[in-house]
């Protein structure tokens, strides 16, 4: 082991895990971006999450982790479908004015999908979901989607949060 990766370990050793010093240690591990979306009453409601994982096979599930405080996901538990948009590359305004104040979608090329569900175009992937289960953990909720249909661009390469900034991908050499 390196002097210097043990004065980091020692020091992560050392340091409460507080949200602070969580923040700081989430920040070296890059999630993926996804707009979650769906018209509810016939008005357009979404967000923006870095916690998209997909968790089965059979059955086809997708998970998020949506906040407790968000004032947008009971407004999308109410719709019959929900729409999963992998953001693209070059898709940060989208995923800036999502995540946003105000009219979230004055600026987002959006497509509608069945019951509801919305898509961003321009995205690397689209997922048709439903509810298949909530569940608490701590500040957040654990949402599992069931998948209902699936379809993505072979050219599109992700947005992805890392370091608390927006970033593209780079192929190692």
């Amino acid at each position: 082991m390196t002097t210097s990766t043990a004065s980091a370990i020692d020091d992560l050793l050392a340091a409460p895990s507080d949200s602070a010093g969580l923040r700081k240690a989430f920040a070296h591990f890059p999630n993926g971006l996804v707009a979650i979306a769906a018209r509810v009453d016939g008005r357009p409601h979404g967000l923006v999450v870095a916690s998209f994982v997909p968790v089965s096979i059979d059955p086809p599930l997708v998970s998020v982790c949506v906040q407790h405080s968000s004032t947008t996901w009971p407004r999308l538990q109410q719709a019959r479908s929900i729409g999963i948009s992998l953001l693209g590359h070059d898709q940060h305004r989208t995923a800036y004015a999502l995540g946003g104040k105000g009219d979230r979608f004055a600026e987002v090329d959006v497509h509608d999908g069945r019951d509801g569900a919305i898509f961003v175009g321009g995205a690397a992937a689209w997922i048709e979901t439903t509810i298949h289960a909530e569940i608490p953990a701590g500040d957040h909720r654990v949402v599992l989607l069931r998948v209902d249909r699936i379809a993505g661009s072979a050219e599109a390469e992700p947005l992805v949060f890392h370091g608390s900034s927006l970033r593209r991908l780079a192929a190692a050499d």
